[in-house]
């Protein structure tokens, strides 16, 4: 898998995520339309938690997020059943921002990479990070359906 190609989807999809999420209105964020069971807020929070889940989890890396993320922003998770305060927007959208540089850093190398049998059926890193750049894929769709429901 050329890494050139890898990486280019991957930071593609985390950019237009980052630029529908940076449209949401402060008084809008964690508002949970009708038809939904999260908030945008949760979305920003899930994309993080599952994307450290699918690459970093997946390729048995060190996580780079805390582990209060999975508790709130796991797959199946939404704020009605949280019992904690999840971390402010700004410290969200930030470590969203700051995901490319840990991407790079830790996987550029070594996208051939094997990893361990899995639920993405993911063979190395770099279809890790194509699955994982799917899902940023899906949510910009969802949180840009969210916004317009929210006018």
């Amino acid at each position: 898998m050329r890494k050139e190609f890898v990486l280019h989807v991957f930071d593609k999809h985390l950019e237009q995520l980052i630029e529908v999420f940076g449209q949401c209105p402060p008084e809008k964020r964690d508002v949970i339309p009708e038809g939904f069971k999260n908030h945008i807020h949760w979305h920003l929070g899930h994309v993080l938690a599952v994307t450290q889940f699918h690459v970093f989890g997946l390729a048995e890396e060190t996580p780079i997020f805390p582990g209060s993320y999975d508790n709130l922003f796991a797959y199946g998770t939404k704020p009605a059943d949280w019992d904690e305060q999840p971390p402010q927007w700004e410290v969200l959208y930030a470590q969203l921002k700051e995901l490319r540089r840990a991407m790079h850093e830790t996987f550029e190398n070594r996208l051939d990479e094997s990893v361990p049998e899995n639920f993405l059926k993911a063979e190395n890193i770099g279809e890790l990070i194509i699955a994982t750049s799917l899902h940023m894929f899906y949510h910009q769709g969802v949180v840009y359906g969210m916004l317009n429901a929210l006018k």
